[in-house]
């Protein structure tokens, strides 16, 4: 192969909310932290061990935009870019260093709708499942005493 690769994929959960900086011309950035998880099991201790690694995502225009409208802290999102590397100079002359992720391609796993549904009591249906609800073990109970014969 005699190209290059750069490309990043992860999917984990938003350490906090889409932080939108806007630009003349009408142009715009979306930033926020994205945590993603490794557990694996101690071998001298036999304890569980979870590390968490956080990447700086950023998101442009309307995918920006889009990111600010649907997500929110917690939630899970599946993100797809490259990596790239910035230095400035910060307040007290040092020189500063980022990695980010640039997506360009991303897909919700988990958005503000269904944190909030989650977030009900157990024993509080959404208005989505109610319905839902009585007409699911109709239909398998006439299927399943039909089929009693299944070995399984």
């Amino acid at each position: 192969m005699s190209g290059t690769l750069n490309k990043v994929m992860l999917i984990g959960h938003l350490g906090d909310e889409v932080k939108m900086h806007y630009f003349e011309g009408g142009n715009c950035i979306g930033r926020f932290p994205l945590a993603t998880n490794e557990t694996y099991t101690n071998k001298q201790t036999g304890e569980r061990v979870t590390n968490t690694e956080w990447h700086n995502i950023v998101v442009r225009n309307k995918a920006a935009e889009i990111c600010e409208k649907y997500l929110s802290k917690g939630d899970k999102v599946y993100v797809e870019g490259r990596l790239k590397n910035r230095q400035w100079q910060g307040e007290d002359g040092n020189m500063r260093y980022t990695t980010e992720v640039h997506v360009q391609d991303f897909t919700f796993l988990s958005t503000k709708k269904e944190s909030m549904a989650n977030a009900q009591p157990s024993g509080t249906p959404t208005g989505h499942q109610e319905p839902s609800k009585p007409a699911s073990p109709v239909a398998p109970v006439e299927n399943t005493e039909e089929d009693d014969d299944l070995p399984f």
